[in-house]
């Protein structure tokens, strides 16, 4: 490793960590953060960062984090490149909702006591918001303000172990296949995370390479980043639809929040189907009970534009080592 200090912040939100890395101690190339992330992907040094802040015993099969970058230019404040176990995603909802906290927690973005202040990130997927909202000097909760969504295919059929079950595929910032739970005997609990997990990536490997995984225009964007197995719970007391996710993402990670560009696939795709009307709010619970609320508009080209509220709290701060003579450097996972 060429850094023996690393110095994070910790969050969560909804349940799912998200490791701010401020300062990555090495060096990470581009012209902007889609060309960064590139550059991540096949750097040793960078890639081996990742690990160590991710990988047992730092970290586990389900960190979550973001290495702090400069913005592609003056109109963000920050940039960011998103990191699991896996490898560098194109878009991350929850870890923006965290990084928004974060910015005005800290004082890097100023915020009055009462009222709302923007925190724009560029992404891979392009250029996001975290409206941070404050109340009595605190923040009170933050909207995830997405990249366009749309519906890729309404009706996928992918054969499993489960039998054949039939996926909806939408781009959120990332694209997510999108099954119904209750179809295959299974609910969104706790107690079936493991079956959960494993339809997940039978659906997400089923899919990878098919053509509806192909994004239109950037193959930076193209491939399915996870699965949202969903069940439908009718709608709330005050009549907003209501339903619970889990998203199975990169190699079979489970995302403890209701999963925030998923949610914007989601609302995509009910959107949609007529499910969810512009301006309706879709309640979007996890896996651990934790919610996000959504709703959308729609742009001049009938894009849909989905704002995702939900809060993230600090856990933690790291000063993390790494001794040159360890062995187990960077680490390991066991799933």
């Amino acid at each position: 490793m060429e850094f023996e200090v690393v110095r994070t912040v910790d969050y969560h939100t909804g349940g799912e960590p998200f490791r701010i890395v401020p300062e990555p101690p090495v060096e990470i190339r581009g012209a902007s953060v889609a060309e960064r992330r590139v550059f991540a992907m096949r750097d040793p040094a960078v890639d081996g960062l990742r690990r160590v802040l991710c990988y047992e015993p730092r970290g586990h099969a389900d960190m979550y984090g973001g290495f702090l970058v400069p913005p592609d230019d003056g109109g963000a404040r920050l940039g960011v490149l998103f990191w699991h176990k896996d490898g560098f995603s194109t878009a991350c909802g929850h870890g923006t909702i965290a990084l928004g906290a974060w910015a005005v927690r800290s004082g890097l973005v100023a915020a009055p006591a009462d009222g709302v202040a923007d925190v724009v990130i560029d992404v891979p997927s392009g250029r996001v918001t975290a409206r941070v909202h404050t109340a009595g000097g605190k923040v009170s909760s933050v909207d995830f303000v997405s990249v366009p969504s749309y519906l890729i295919a309404a009706e996928v059929e992918v054969a499993t172990k489960r039998g054949t079950v039939t996926a909806a595929v939408s781009y959120g910032g990332a694209i997510y296949a999108q099954v119904d739970a209750a179809a295959v005997g299974l609910a969104v609990t706790p107690e079936h995370h493991q079956e959960l997990i494993a339809l997940g990536r039978e659906v997400k490997w089923a899919l990878d390479a098919h053509p509806v995984a192909r994004h239109p225009d950037d193959d930076r964007l193209s491939g399915v980043y996870g699965t949202i197995l969903y069940e439908d719970l009718g709608t709330t007391a005050g009549g907003a639809l209501h339903q619970r996710n889990v998203t199975i993402f990169a190699d079979g990670e489970l995302d403890r929040s209701p999963c925030g560009s998923g949610t914007a696939a989601r609302v995509a795709t009910l959107t949609a189907s007529g499910a969810l009307a512009p301006g309706h709010t879709l309640v979007h619970d996890s896996i651990v009970g934790s919610r996000f609320t959504a709703t959308a508009s729609l742009d001049a080209g009938g894009r849909v534009l989905p704002v995702i509220t939900g809060m993230a709290y600090p856990t933690g701060e790291h000063v993390f080592t790494v001794d040159p003579g360890d062995p187990l450097t960077p680490g390991f996972v066991l799933r």
